[in-house]
Order: C-alpha cells, then sequence, then structure tokens
C-alpha cells in the first residue's frame, strides 16, 4: 500500500508541475483558476477510494468485484457532485472559464481513473491461489 501511495505522489507532483508549467504559458484560456484544487480532490479521493477497497478486499477477496465497482460509482457520483457545486455556485457564468474547468476536470478525472485501475489491477486482486493452475 506504502508503494501506491509513492506512486499517487509521484503522479501529482508531476501532474501540479504540468498544470504550472501550462499557466505559465498560456494562462487561464488553458488552465483552469481552480484546477490545482482539481488536482487535490482527485488525489485525495484516489487515496481514499484505494485504501477503501484494498481494507475491502483484504477483509473478504471474494468481496473484490464488489469493492472494485463500489469504487468507481463512489467516484462518478462525488465527481458529478463537484461538477454540479460548480455549476450552481456561478461556474457557469464564467463565459469561456467553464470550457477550461471542464477540459481540467475530465483531463484530470480520466488520468487518475486510469491510474487507479492501473493500481487496483496490478496490485490488490489476487488472479489466482498460490500453486494454481490456469485452466
Amino acid at each position: 500500500m506504502l508503494r501506491f501511495f509513492r506512486l499517487l505522489l509521484l503522479l501529482v507532483l508531476l501532474l501540479y508541475g504540468t498544470l504550472y508549467l501550462l499557466n505559465a504559458r498560456y494562462g487561464t484560456a488553458v488552465v483552469h483558476p481552480l484546477a490545482p484544487y482539481l488536482l487535490g480532490f482527485f488525489a485525495a479521493l484516489t487515496a481514499l477510494i484505494y485504501w477503501f477497497t484494498a481494507r475491502l478486499v483484504r477483509a473478504n477477496p471474494n468481496h473484490f468485484m464488489g469493492a472494485y465497482f463500489g469504487s468507481m460509482v463512489a467516484r462518478m457520483l462525488l465527481s458529478a457532485g463537484l461538477v454540479l457545486v460548480y455549476l450552481l455556485t456561478g461556474g457557469s457564468r464564467e463565459g469561456n472559464g467553464q470550457w477550461a474547468f471542464v477540459g481540467s476536470f475530465f483531463v484530470l478525472y480520466f488520468l487518475f481513473a486510469g491510474f487507479e485501475v492501473w493500481a487496483v489491477l496490478s496490485n490488490l486482486r489476487p488472479f489466482s491461489k498460490p500453486g494454481e493452475t490456469a485452466k
């Protein structure tokens, strides 16, 4: 589990550096001012979901599918809630800024979802028991 958090920290640092460079080069036309907060939201959400999934799988490996799909639904609902809060608090009145938000949101959503899929499938899933042969 410590390996996952190290890799997550590395991903967050790389993405933050990329956001910083894009913001320095292109400004708010490409990077929304709330993008660092989105990055923090998705990093915290990914860490929490991974911890939750790991804990459930450790308790009962047979519940992997339920834990995994439950975590994906939680990610989707919490992310949709974040977009809804943004829109209800006046984000829709920003004009072109809302497209930068939507772009930043979806890029970060898919990067962190992909990272979670890779981490869960490579570290948590007990594909076969020791000594068991493939059929």
